[in-house]
């Protein structure tokens, strides 16, 4: 198992969220891109306003390192039209994975049909443009029954409106690592969540993200089925290391 092909190298913070002035964050997100490149990382997970950088930079590299981008990150609150509107401008960057924030909040307050639409019509917008779309459903924020019902509404809509051979492209994804939980509870993946999740979303794959810290502990996730890892320290777990970052 070359466990390098499963993770999504991640650099999600903005400057102020770093403590960093603009043009250091530029910097962090250039040197993540290179080490993607030079680890044969499966993709780097940055922001839209970063993508068309390292677009440039993978393909002046001959790299086949993939892009994915976040979309309404991190509360997943926006409006359709925002969501597409992002997506959108993401996939003219050179973005090949959408990682979209479901409207987690909107599901808790029983605004199905919302939720249900936005599925829909972003998945339908990532697939006709070739593009893996993930569901990320924001675990930290839901309860068991919660996980379920989510993990298997993503499953429906895509069960329901595409093809077969198009469900591999549609992934539903554990977190964002931006919620704030309370006294100290995890915000990523954790193994009992990633089993529920595995268990309602099959025939689509899952993403773990965030909560992963060792080799050890991605491998685990790959036993238990995932098809990707998200992760700010994919080279420390790489070569055998512990992460001490919360992501």
């Amino acid at each position: 198992m070359d466990i390098r092909n499963y993770l999504d190298s991640t650099y999600l913070k903005t400057a102020e969220q770093a403590g960093v002035s603009e043009t250091e964050n530029r910097k962090i997100v250039a040197d993540y891109v290179a080490e993607a490149i030079q680890e044969k990382f499966k993709l780097i997970m940055i922001r839209p306003d970063r993508v068309a950088m390292a677009k440039t930079m993978i393909t002046e590299a001959k790299s086949a390192v993939t892009i994915g981008t976040v979309i309404d990150f991190p509360n997943g609150n926006g409006t359709l039209e925002e969501k597409l509107n992002e997506a959108e401008q993401a996939i003219r960057d050179g973005a090949d994975d959408l990682d979209f924030v479901l409207d987690y909040e909107a599901f808790k307050r029983g605004e199905t049909d919302k939720v249900k639409k936005e599925v829909l019509e972003c998945t339908r917008l990532g697939l006709a443009n070739a593009k893996i779309v993930k569901w990320i459903i924001e675990i930290a924020a839901l309860n068991d029954h919660q996980i379920v019902q989510l993990s298997a509404l993503v499953k429906n809509i895509v069960i329901a409106n595409f093809k077969e051979n198009q469900y591999e492209s549609v992934f539903v994804k554990s977190s964002t690592g931006f919620y704030k939980t309370d006294d100290g509870k995890p915000n990523g993946a954790t193994v009992p969540a990633i089993k529920l999740m595995l268990e309602n979303a099959f025939p689509l794959p899952v993403k773990a993200a965030g909560g992963v810290r060792t080799e050890q502990e991605a491998i685990e996730m790959i036993r238990l089925g995932v098809k990707r890892i998200g992760t700010s320290s994919a080279k420390t777990i790489a070569t055998g290391g512990k992460s001490n970052s919360e992501y």
